[in-house]
């Protein structure tokens, strides 16, 4: 097998979510895992100064419409969140705790978890609405909880960001295939390309 590709993505990015529904049946099709890495965009917005897609003016109008319209294109379901965009610490901490124990279950919950934001309209900015969707999984809830708030868990969700920042990553999604960055789910033709027929 050919190399991880490597997944950024903010649990607050709709166009993350888009991505995060296709991405491993794009990948399959050439071989490739995918290593899954939840970032923190409050994060990398103080490195570029940029702001939530609502904030903007004439932008933020046009990201409405933009989001549900990619959606349909790559045929999934979402509704914009009633609360949005959110603090994604919970989820993403929950995720690398799962992760170091089990990556298949790890991506299970990351999917999970983006449903419950961008379908059922589930706040999972809330620990506790991260660890019932984890619980949902078969994971312990006051497991869950107590990862959140563990020392370690918050570290590594620190170095994770602050390694993504270093290597270049800006937005969500955004994905690295052998050194080559694409950032957003509308870059999804220039990756199977790529990945068919190689650079170009």
């Amino acid at each position: 097998m050919s190399n991880p590709v490597d997944f950024y993505f903010d649990y607050s990015s709709p166009y993350g979510y888009i991505a995060a529904m296709k991405i491993d049946e794009l990948m399959a099709k050439y071989n490739r895992a995918v290593n899954w890495r939840p970032i923190l965009l409050g994060a990398v917005f103080k490195v570029t100064g940029g702001q939530p897609l609502p904030s903007l003016p004439l932008k933020g109008d046009y990201a409405k419409r933009d989001i549900a319209r990619s959606a349909r294109f790559h045929g999934v379901a979402i509704r914009l969140p009633s609360k949005f965009p959110i603090a994604s610490q919970a989820p993403s901490r929950a995720f690398y705790w799962v992760n170091d124990r089990d990556p298949a279950l790890a991506r299970k919950l990351a999917k999970a978890l983006y449903r419950a934001y961008f379908v059922d309209d589930r706040d999972i900015s809330g620990p506790d609405v991260t660890a019932d969707v984890a619980a949902t999984l078969g994971l312990q809830r006051d497991e869950v909880l107590a990862a959140l708030n563990n020392p370690a868990v918050k570290d590594r969700l620190k170095n994770e960001v602050d390694a993504a920042i270093k290597l270049g990553v800006f937005g969500s999604p955004y994905i690295v295939i052998d050194g080559e960055p694409f950032w957003g789910v509308d870059r999804f033709d220039h990756i199977e390309r790529w990945l068919a027929q190689g650079p170009f």
